[in-house]
């Protein structure tokens, strides 16, 4: 089992935590407004790696298994009530809730369960599971009956629990799948705490409270209202009230603007973040398929110097590699400074940088930095990284596009360098490491890069149950992939979660993933 990091939590205004909602009896009724800064390209889990998906959607599916946030990182049930796993690690066993059913009064069984993450596990034709590394290990999926799904492993694993409570595992309906197995991306119907609504591009999207919800009694709200907004328009929209929280986190700057505005009407939480954002580079373009540029775009940024200043007026705050720095795997600082990018003495570096591109034959290097048109942290991330860049004579032209334009481009491989993201659900090896990997091992592997090497270690730490013997290979793997560069990392991020103080029943994680489905979140209507 992987152990996530400990993190703190920073409550301001004489509020309670969002979280703390102990101390009162829930509340039913109202329509909790929430601001989302991205849309979802499309309404598929499985493919998706956005919160702008998790936010909108999540509440409307139902996953096996989910993170306990009153108690992060443990794991509970969802749809399994209970479970059991082999003496030998091989198979796991769960028995589903009895009477679940789909919003469209279906009902939902094992067959459900095993279709979904047969889709996962093995996508058809045309359909993208972005966490189909994770499951390499599942050898089958079994329904021995309609209320147990079976997984049967060829391999341990390490970190089993955690995979299987990704909150992007949404159960869909196998018949719905069977008619058409890209059926969920563009249609909703699950069997999570709201039904949904309608989405108005663009604008707002809108679930309802689903009254054959299999857990009696929730959820605590009648509903729910996205809107979808620029992330400049957060803090007005909390200060007039069109909305009442942000789930993914907000800058220092507007948090002073939110203290000052609503005084003892917020609750602030904060603390680490498991995520971070990387350059990737497009190996299958020169001279990018050069070790000696990539290390030498590396090499160029000031992580260390640049941490202070960036931190004041975006989440970007922590140094680390691969794993976040802090964690228990992550490579100490000492570690970490002998590798390209990471030395403290940034002239020293940038000599090294200009020595490798002339040894590589390039001059008056020049490209477009692809990013997405999120001010936050992709904005600071780009401007930050071109600034760099030119100080070894590289010369990088800026290009934000709205995030389907963006995703579509990085998936397709229509860039040169572009900022990308590692923030998935769960810090753990299997999920910080998929986008270092081939295309072949894991369609996140966006750089294109062909080497086998990696993907050979990512399945190798996997099955090193013994957390010892895996932190020492998982800290051997960082520096290998640190060192080709075919992705790198730029800066980890710090969460600030700022929400008006009638807002109960959620709780605090260091991941904006995690914990919104909504179901216990109630609204103080005073």
């Amino acid at each position: 089992m992987s152990m996530l990091c400990r993190f703190m939590s920073v409550v301001l205004g004489l509020g309670v935590a969002v979280g703390a909602a102990h101390a009162q009896a829930p509340k039913a009724g109202g329509t909790l407004n929430f601001s989302v800064v991205a849309e979802p390209p499309n309404y598929d889990c499985h493919a998706s790696t956005t919160f702008a998906l998790v936010h909108p959607v999540a509440p409307h599916y139902s996953t096996l298994l989910k993170f306990d946030t009153a108690q992060y990182p443990k794991v509970i049930g969802d749809l399994a009530k209970s479970w059991d796993v082999s003496a030998d690690g091989l198979t796991y066993t769960f028995r589903l809730h009895e009477g679940v059913k789909f919003h469209d009064g279906s009902a939902l069984t094992s067959a459900d369960v095993k279709a979904s993450y047969d889709r996962i596990i093995n996508p058809p034709a045309g359909v993208v599971s972005a966490r189909q590394a994770y499951y390499a290990d599942v050898a089958a999926v079994e329904t021995p009956d309609p209320t147990t799904v079976r997984f049967k492993l060829k391999a341990a694993v390490a970190g089993m629990f955690e995979s299987l409570a990704s909150p992007y595992n949404c159960i869909y309906s196998a018949a719905k799948l069977k008619e058409n197995p890209r059926f969920p991306e563009a249609n909703i119907m699950g069997s999570g705490a709201f039904r949904f609504v309608e989405h108005v591009k663009g604008s707002t999207w809108e679930g309802k409270k689903f009254d054959g919800y299999f857990r009696k009694g929730l959820p605590y709200l009648d509903g729910f209202k996205a809107f979808f907004v620029k992330s400049n328009g957060v803090v007005p929209g909390m200060l007039g009230g069109q909305f009442e929280t942000e789930f993914r986190g907000r800058n220092p700057a507007e948090l002073a603007q939110l203290k000052q505005g609503m005084a003892d009407r917020l609750v602030v939480n904060e603390g680490p973040w498991v995520g971070s954002l990387i350059v990737i580079f497009n190996t299958k373009r020169k001279p990018f398929d050069d070790v000696r540029v990539r290390q030498a775009l590396s090499l160029a940024i000031d992580r260390w110097g640049g941490s202070p200043a960036l931190s004041k007026i975006s989440i970007l705050r922590h140094v680390g590699g691969i794993m976040r720095p802090g964690f228990e795997m992550a490579l100490p600082p000492a570690e970490l400074e002998k590798l390209p990018g990471y030395g403290r003495d940034i002239e020293a570096s940038r000599a090294q940088a200009r020595k490798l591109l002339a040894e590589a034959g390039v001059t008056n290097l020049s490209f477009k930095l692809l990013n997405r048109n999120v001010a936050e942290p992709y904005t600071p991330a780009g401007i930050y990284s071109i600034d760099q860049w030119k100080r070894v004579g590289v010369t990088a032209t800026h290009e934000q596009l709205e995030t389907k334009l963006y995703v579509d481009n990085v998936t397709s491989g229509n860039f040169d360098v572009a900022i990308e993201f590692v923030n998935d659900y769960v810090d753990d090896p299997t999920a910080q490491f998929a986008k270092f990997l081939t295309k072949a091992a894991s369609p996140v592997g966006y750089s294109g890069h062909e080497d086998k090497s990696l993907d050979k270690m990512y399945e190798a730490q996997r099955r090193l149950v013994d957390p010892v013997k895996r932190k020492a290979f998982v800290q051997d793997m960082e520096r290998y992939a640190i060192t080709q560069a075919y992705n790198v990392p730029l800066l980890w991020f710090h969460r600030i979660i700022a929400s008006n103080a009638k807002v109960k029943g959620w709780n605090f994680t260091p991941s904006h993933y995690v914990g919104q489905d909504l179901v216990e979140v109630w609204l103080d209507q005073k």
